[in-house]
């Protein structure tokens, strides 16, 4: 078994790198106090295409294997985890709905601006009573002539106040339940489509989240994401993809933290020298370290193996997801710990990592939805 990673994830990677040191990092207290990224990052990020990081050639993408995305990934959480989110839910959620299920008309017709970011993409399972229980859904769509009429609300939607395009699942059959739910792409400019006001997270700040709602919201019958009444499982043949996105984004975090944590305890001075010369810190950073690059291992080979084994992979995409979002909750609050007093204001970021990292535990299915999909699988080589 080879470790080392290939000259196309290494590229993918430093490039990364270097642009959450030079375009991110140096704003990110910026971004997360005015609660928006400056359109002027996503055009970048747009023109070195990270916005269709999967898709292939033929649509303006990239075509980059797993690990090469999840490399990126990290590196892009590192340096800000709330413009990063909207990347992976774009690529991993969005494009990968159309690609993998749309038409050829809609493939031709949304993939190249996707990737070109002229149509950022969002992304509508939840509602205000379907989150884990995404088979729960009261969106409606309904068949009238040519075209489907869409109702209901969407919550917690990623990107929604900057996307053009929109991923919808709604009820199609009612007496179906589950099995009668279908998927849309809907344009910004619908009529009946309307955003509610930006929520007011705990952390992820620049990322702008809010409700979508329908009403009366007419969209063509070729709008139809796969057949009718398979939306479920279109939504649940995405869950990796986006669930591998969190996973490096929670490593991204918690090497962030860990790197300021040691940056401090090298500078911050007690009883007349470095508090990294005492030994119960030195058991802090050891420890924090061992889980970053566990989390980091996990996380690479459950990205290697959705390429070799496809939906055979959930399980150790959801233990890679679980594993890093956890350690990004635990090297986050030992970061603020070892700041002491100064960990718990703004002046030092290991307060935003600690407010970044909770999510990753919630979005894209709980640490609890992720311990259910691991053992449902236990049994399986």
């Amino acid at each position: 078994m080879d470790f080392e990673l290939g000259e196309d994830q290494i590229l993918m990677r430093d490039a990364a790198r270097e642009f959450a040191e030079k375009k991110l990092i140096p704003i990110a207290e910026k971004m997360d106090e005015e609660e928006a990224v400056p359109p002027e990052i996503y055009k970048e990020l747009a023109d070195l295409g990270y916005f269709g990081m999967l898709l292939p050639e033929k649509y303006g993408g990239l075509e980059l294997d797993s690990l090469s995305y999840v490399c990126a990934m990290e590196e892009l959480a590192r340096g800000s985890a709330g413009v990063m989110i909207g990347l992976s839910v774009h690529n991993s959620l969005c494009c990968g709905a159309v690609h993998n299920w749309g038409s050829d008309f809609l493939k031709d017709k949304y993939l190249p601006s996707m990737a070109s970011g002229e149509f950022f993409g969002s992304y509508c399972l939840s509602e205000p009573d379907a989150g884990t229980d995404a088979g729960s859904l009261k969106c409606t769509a309904d068949e009238k002539g040519d075209k489907f009429i869409l109702n209901g609300t969407k919550s917690w939607i990623t990107s929604a106040g900057v996307a053009k395009v929109f991923i919808v699942f709604a009820l199609t059959d009612r007496s179906l339940g589950p099995k009668g739910i279908s998927c849309f792409i809907v344009d910004k400019d619908t009529p009946g489509l309307s955003l509610g006001a930006k929520e007011k997270k705990m952390g992820i700040k620049p990322s702008d989240t809010r409700e979508v709602s329908f009403v009366d919201c007419e969209i063509p019958k070729e709008n139809l994401i796969g057949e009718k009444n398979h939306g479920f499982k279109v939504a649940l043949s995405l869950l990796d993809g986006g669930r591998m996105g969190v996973a490096a984004q929670g490593v991204g975090i918690a090497q962030a933290a860990f790197e300021e944590a040691y940056k401090y305890a090298h500078q911050r001075e007690q009883f007349d020298q470095p508090i990294a010369n005492f030994q119960t810190i030195q058991f802090k950073l050891a420890d924090m370290a061992l889980k970053i690059e566990a989390a980091r291992l996990l996380t690479y080979s459950a990205a290697w193996k959705k390429d070799k084994l496809g939906r055979e992979a959930s399980k150790f995409i959801s233990m890679a997801k679980l594993q890093a979002s956890e350690t990004a909750n635990w090297v986050a609050n030992e970061a603020v710990q070892i700041h002491g007093g100064y960990g718990y204001v703004k002046e030092y970021p290991v307060e935003r990592y600690f407010r970044d990292a909770r999510v990753t535990e919630i979005y894209e299915g709980t640490s609890e939805a992720q311990r259910m999909v691991i053992f449902r699988n236990l049994g399986k080589k």
